[in-house]
């Protein structure tokens, strides 16, 4: 069983990290604004406005950033700005053991999941994907608050990840099977494969989502993805949004999932509202969950936070 962070409360200290691409600095105010509205106490990292091309500063400067957040006693949760390219870069230069014995929610999605199944695979740390410090902005819709704050703060278990209201779940391979979450961005983590890092999904339900990639090279990734054993292995997959996803070829994401996925037979559910749709589901990366095509329900069996 994964080791579970402390619980969200206001008053809390939330520290700040860039551990990916850039982002502007009015967009990082914005949301460090409405976090201390919120009643939050706010730590920013020394390298959060960093610009070097396509990273914020060197992936020593931001792995040292991400470190010192949890060694600092005071800060409850880790919070980095937002994704892009290069969150691999920073895992040589984690001690792994360190997190281990400072257990803090953490939480993200697109390239910061690589980071989310490194902190499962190595430090046993229950790792949340959900919102980013760019989402905290005043048009963000009140399910993904719903969500980060359930995620977050909730004791008790279990309990269910609804989609929000009109946007069904779809069941596309019957089953019913209960296990820890992985994965996340699939650009992300098919770059990890063949790295000490590579994506673990035996016995494991295999969480997919993506955006702006064609769909003939979402065909490619989920090959690779084939090929290195991924699906062979895990229990069952969930299959999240590819937001602007343009077809190819004369086909669709959706075709793609029929045609490649379905054959696989395992239990699958599709359509979750994730990560870079509008509306984002909060999904518990190393907590148990049990997936339930039959009724289309997604259910955590295990509280995420503890007291």
């Amino acid at each position: 069983m994964a080791i579970k962070p402390r619980q969200l409360q206001r008053g809390d200290t939330i520290g700040i990290v860039t551990l990916g691409s850039p982002l502007e600095a009015n967009v990082i105010n914005q949301g460090i604004n409405i976090l201390r509205n919120m009643g939050f106490q706010v730590i920013v990292g020394r390298y959060v406005y960093a610009v070097n091309g396509f990273l914020a500063g060197t992936p020593q400067q931001q792995a040292s950033d991400l470190m010192s957040m949890f060694e600092n006693k005071q800060v409850k949760m880790i919070l980095p700005t937002r994704g892009g390219v290069g969150v691999a870069s920073i895992l040589p230069y984690l001690d792994f053991s360190v997190i281990s014995s400072n257990p803090k929610i953490i939480s993200g999605y697109s390239d910061i999941t690589i980071l989310l199944n490194a902190l499962y695979q190595y430090a046993n740390l229950a790792a949340f994907q959900s919102l980013m410090l760019l989402d905290f902005k005043p048009n963000t819709p009140q399910y993904n608050y719903d969500q980060f704050f359930t995620i977050t703060t909730r004791l008790t278990a279990p309990w269910p990840i609804n989609n929000p209201p009109g946007l069904p779940l779809v069941s596309k391979v019957p089953g019913n099977v209960t296990g820890p979450v992985v994965g996340g961005n699939l650009t992300s983590f098919v770059g990890n494969l063949g790295t000490p890092y590579e994506i673990d999904t035996k016995g494991k339900i295999l969480f997919i989502e993506d955006t702006h990639e064609p769909v003939n090279t979402i065909y490619r990734y989920l090959n690779h993805l084939k090929l290195a054993g991924k699906f062979a292995d895990c229990i069952g997959i969930i299959i999240g949004e590819c937001t602007n996803c343009q077809p190819a070829y004369g086909k669709t994401f959706d075709n793609v999932i029929d045609e490649f996925i379905v054959p696989l037979g395992k239990p699958l559910i599709a359509n979750l509202a994730s990560a870079h749709g509008v509306f984002k589901a909060a999904v518990p990366i190393g907590v148990n969950v049990n997936m339930n095509s039959d009724s289309r329900t997604l259910t955590v069996m295990e509280p995420t936070v503890i007291n």
